[in-house]
């Protein structure tokens, strides 16, 4: 491939990214959302994470696992009860990794 033709990819590619993602500050002013978009909008971040962390939780060595040898998967489980009961996000992460620790020592 020539030189000419890697830069222009380059190029478009970035102009095809920072147009499409500078749209929503361009323009988002002059697009109303409704309320129920906008209160089904707030749990993008937290289905989006869960989506990435449970995948994980569940698999172990490659495979899914779901037994009580999962040190992962028991310890999330634990996280998510102490956050129901606390509502407390730093207390979770440290509580959640503390079992996750103590498990992984003791499986």
């Amino acid at each position: 491939m020539s030189d000419w033709y890697i830069w222009s990819a380059i190029v478009l590619m970035t102009l095809s990214t920072l147009i499409t993602r500078s749209g929503f500050f361009l323009f988002g002013h002059a697009v109303k959302l409704p309320p129920r978009l906008k209160h089904a909008l707030g749990y993008a971040p937290a289905a989006a994470m869960a989506a990435i962390i449970f995948p994980d939780l569940v698999t172990a060595r490659g495979v899914i696992e779901l037994s009580l040898a999962n040190p992962k998967l028991l310890a999330g489980i634990g996280g998510a009860i102490f956050f129901a009961a606390t509502r407390h996000l730093l207390g979770t992460i440290v509580a959640g990794m503390t079992l996750f620790t103590v498990l992984r020592w003791m499986l």
